[in-house]
C-alpha cells in the first residue's frame, strides 16, 4: 500500500507546465515566423518518427479549452512559455500583433480562472535569423534576448507578477555539443553557456524596470551527482560533472564566478559580465527527473560520462527511477548554497506509453506513483528547513517531447494526436483531490507571496 499523499504549509503554490513549441502547434499561422526547432522537425531525420511541431497539441486554437481544464485540477500557478519567432518573427525590430494578442488571452483567461501566469522568456524555441545569426554560440543574441524580455515586460507586466528568464541552459548548452570534437565542444559548449547567462543577466533588470512588483528567476535542470565507484577516478569524474552542470549556473548566479576546477574558473569572464550575471534573484526554479551517476570517461566533452545505476529501473526515456534522489539534491542545496533565494519545482513528471484502455480511461498509475514519492521528497526538505514555495507537475497535456518526438508522454491529461481530444488521465484526477485536500485543510496554494 503507498503512502498517503503529503500535507504541504500554507500558501504553497500547486501549478502545472508547458512549453510553446511542445503544445501550441499553429507553426506559421498569424505572422509566426520559423523558429530553431520548426527548421530542425522539417529536416529529414529532424525528430523521432518525422514529428513536427506544426499541429502539436493545437494549443494555439485550443486554448480555452486547455484553460478550463487547469481551472478544473485547481492548480494556482501555471507555468508556460513565450515563443519568441510567434512575437518577434525576426529576432529583433518588427513586433508581431497577431501573436502578443494570443498570449493576452492566455494571460487574462489564466487571471479571469485566478490562475497566476509563471512566465518562461525563453523554453529553447528562438527565431531561425537567430539561428541564422550564430544561436547562442554569438554574443550578440545575448544582447537580442535582453531586448525581447523587454518587450514581453512592457506588454505582460502589468498583470504577469512571476517570471522565469531562461529554462535549463545545461540543455542548451549539451545541445550545442554534438557533432564536434571533444575539446571544440566543450570550447563551443562553454561559449553557448556564458551567452545564455549573459543574456540572462541583461533581462533582469530590463524586466524589473516594466515589472517592478514581479518576482524574478530562472529554471535550472539539476541532477544531483553521485560518483560510480568510489575509485579516484570516479570521485574526481562525479566533482567535474557536478562543476559543469549544477555549479556551472547556480555559482555565477549566487556568487559571481564560474566554479573552479585545478584553481581556475571553468569558463573565463570579465568582471562586467559576472556582475551582470549575479542580478539578484527572488526565487530558482528546479527541474527534476532523475539523478546523475557518473564515471571517469576520456570520451566525454569533460571528462566523464553517466552510467546506470545497479539494480534501479529506469523509465519509457532511459532515466533512472529514484525520486527518493529528489530530496537528496535538496539537500545538497541547502547544504552548499546557504544564499539560494526559495525554491520553486518547476518541472517534475514521469513519462510513459499511456494509451487508453477499453473503457477510454488512462490509468496512469505508475505516474502518480512517482509523483507522490517525490512530493514526499519535498515535504521531507520542508521539514529539515529547505524554502520551497510552490510545485509544477510535468506536464499538463501529452505534447511533443523535443527529439523523442510523440511517443513519451507526460501529461496529466492524455491528447489523441489524430483527433486532438483530451482526456484527463487518472493522475488528472489524483492531483485535483490532492491540491483540494491541501485547501480543505486551510492551504490555499493560489495565494503564495516569493
Amino acid at each position: 500500500m503507498s503512502d498517503p499523499d503529503p500535507l504541504f504549509p500554507p500558501g504553497f503554490r500547486w501549478g502545472v507546465a508547458t512549453a510553446a513549441f511542445q503544445i501550441e502547434g499553429a507553426w506559421n499561422a498569424d505572422g509566426k515566423g520559423p523558429s530553431n526547432w520548426d527548421t530542425r522537425a522539417h529536416h529529414a531525420g529532424g525528430l523521432a518518427g518525422g514529428a513536427t511541431g506544426d499541429v502539436a497539441c493545437d494549443h494555439y486554437h485550443r486554448l480555452t479549452e486547455d484553460l478550463d481544464l487547469m481551472a478544473g485540477l485547481g492548480v494556482g500557478s501555471y507555468r508556460f512559455s513565450v515563443s519568441w519567432p510567434r512575437v518577434q518573427p525576426a529576432g529583433h525590430g518588427r513586433w508581431n500583433g497577431r501573436g502578443l494578442a494570443f498570449y493576452d488571452r492566455l494571460v487574462d483567461g489564466l487571471l479571469a480562472r485566478r490562475i497566476e501566469p509563471l512566465l518562461t522568456v525563453y523554453h529553447w524555441d528562438h527565431p531561425q535569423p537567430v539561428e541564422d545569426a550564430g544561436g547562442w554560440a554569438a554574443r550578440d543574441t545575448a544582447a537580442r534576448f535582453a531586448d525581447y524580455a523587454e518587450g514581453l515586460a512592457v506588454r505582460f507586466g502589468d498583470r504577469v507578477r512571476r517570471w522565469l528568464t531562461l529554462n535549463e541552459p545545461l540543455s542548451v548548452m549539451h545541445a550545442e555539443l554534438s557533432g564536434r570534437p571533444g575539446p571544440r565542444a566543450r570550447r563551443h559548449g562553454l561559449r553557448v553557456a556564458h551567452h545564455l547567462m549573459l543574456g540572462h543577466g541583461l533581462a533582469v533588470p530590463r524586466l524589473r524596470a516594466h515589472a517592478p512588483d514581479a518576482a524574478i528567476g530562472i529554471s535550472l535542470n539539476l541532477a544531483g551527482t553521485t560518483p560510480a565507484t568510489d575509485r579516484p577516478a570516479d570521485l574526481t569524474a562525479a566533482d567535474r560533472a557536478e562543476a559543469y552542470e549544477d555549479r556551472l549556473f547556480l555559482d555565477p548566479l549566487l556568487r559571481g564566478d564560474y566554479p573552479h576546477l585545478d584553481g581556475r574558473p571553468v569558463i573565463e569572464a570579465d568582471e562586467a559580465d559576472r556582475r551582470l550575471i549575479a542580478a539578484p534573484l527572488d526565487f530558482v526554479g528546479v527541474n527534476w527527473y532523475a539523478p546523475a551517476r557518473v564515471a571517469a570517461s576520456a570520451a566525454g566533452v569533460f571528462g566523464y560520462a553517466r552510467v546506470p545505476f545497479p539494480d534501479v529501473r529506469t523509465n519509457l526515456l532511459g532515466w533512472p527511477v529514484a525520486p527518493e534522489q529528489l530530496g537528496a539534491l535538496l539537500a545538497w542545496l541547502r547544504a552548499d548554497y546557504p544564499e539560494l533565494p526559495p525554491i520553486e519545482i518547476t518541472e517534475n513528471g514521469y513519462p510513459d506509453v499511456d494509451e487508453p484502455d477499453a473503457t477510454g480511461s488512462v490509468p496512469d498509475l505508475p505516474r502518480i506513483a512517482y509523483l507522490r514519492a517525490c512530493l514526499h521528497q519535498v515535504r521531507a526538505a520542508l521539514d529539515a528547513g529547505s524554502d520551497i514555495r510552490g510545485y509544477h507537475v510535468w506536464s499538463l497535456l501529452d505534447n511533443l517531447e523535443w527529439d523523442h518526438g510523440y511517443r513519451p508522454r507526460f501529461g496529466l491529461v492524455h491528447v489523441d494526436f489524430a483527433t486532438l481530444a483530451r482526456t484527463p488521465k487518472a493522475s488528472y484526477r489524483w492531483y485535483r483531490q490532492l491540491i483540494s485536500a491541501q485547501r480543505s485543510d486551510g492551504k490555499d496554494g493560489r495565494a503564495c507571496s516569493g
